[in-house]
């Protein structure tokens, strides 16, 4: 039978884990507090410490409002998922769940590429380094990717939207790209096409962009002369190389090795949930500057509060 647009997607969510709920829901809705915060603290120290008005702290904030909205579109609906043992969603609801989870992916994905040509820019031409990343530059970036993103995803959302779907049962926590085409009874041919197209434009074209930058900074860093300005030139990349690594690493893992549907399911928490989280803590605490911005945000607010 032929699943229309008024109808409900069941989300089976973690049923496997039964005596587990509760304990973690919790964990779950301690993590999602935490991720807020961290990444809205992100913001606000980027935003009010001058020290820190510099392109690469500027798409620092871009990452994590992309974080914030990733972990929102998932998580919430999830722990709803977990409290009530599995949950229905409409057709709409559902799309719009893998709409704004791919935008947030994407735009994840072109951020840090533009971060890692900024740490390239930075390391291999420091004395053209503010004349291509200037004020211009992050400003067009970020209106081309927010823009750009949802308009191209919004093309593939469409036409999924125009499929038939015969089922209404996924077996997974959230409105993802393969298990909803499961459930399609239609000739998907198009909407992979789109995929595949979007897949290329948004992980693997910025993939190579990132490694070739790294490439460049590893041997512009290996021809410093001493030990300290080696590794004083690399701690500027190394949190965002750790991010690169983690956010990639997990995609890589679980879209190109088939696995069972349960290891899929655990490891897509990775980086709806776990990449969130890390992200400003890996950059807060790897960070001399945002370190000394926090310190001194801290004194403020206490000084103000007293």
């Amino acid at each position: 039978h032929n699943v229309s647009e008024g109808s409900e997607i069941l989300l089976l969510g973690f049923h496997h884990l039964e005596r587990l709920n509760s304990l973690f829901f919790l964990l779950l809705l301690l993590i999602y507090c935490v991720t807020i915060c961290g990444n809205l603290l992100i913001i606000v120290v980027v935003s009010s410490s001058r020290s820190l008005h510099s392109p690469m702290y500027f798409f620092l904030t871009q990452l994590s409002i992309s974080d914030v909205l990733l972990t929102t579109t998932i998580v919430p609906n999830m722990l709803h998922t977990l409290l009530h043992e599995g949950t229905s969603l409409s057709l709409n609801s559902c799309l719009v769940q893998f709409y704004l989870f791919i935008a947030a992916e994407a735009s994840e994905c072109l951020l840090l590429t533009v971060m890692s040509y900024d740490r390239y820019q930075a390391i291999c031409n420091p004395l053209r380094y503010a004349s291509v990343i200037d004020l211009t530059f992050c400003l067009r970036a970020i209106l081309f990717f927010w823009l750009g993103i949802f308009s191209m995803e919004l093309m593939v959302v469409l036409t999924m939207k125009h499929l038939d779907f015969c089922g209404n049962v996924i077996d997974h926590f959230f409105c993802d790209l393969e298990p909803l085409l499961e459930l399609s009874c239609s000739d998907t041919f198009i909407m992979k096409l789109e995929t595949l197209f979007l897949v290329i434009f948004l992980a693997i074209c910025p993939v190579t962009v990132i490694i070739v930058s790294y490439v460049y900074i590893i041997f512009t860093i290996l021809k410093i002369p001493s030990v300290t300005g080696r590794q004083k030139t690399f701690s500027t990349c190394s949190a965002h190389l750790t991010v690169v690594s983690l956010f990639y690493g997990s995609l890589i893992t679980i879209y190109v090795f088939p696995r069972k549907q349960n290891a899929k399911t655990y490891l897509s928490l990775f980086y709806t949930v776990v990449t969130p989280l890390l992200n400003p803590i890996i950059y807060s605490l790897s960070n001399t500057d945002v370190k000394r911005a926090l310190t001194t945000l801290f004194k403020i607010t206490k000084s103000h509060i007293l």
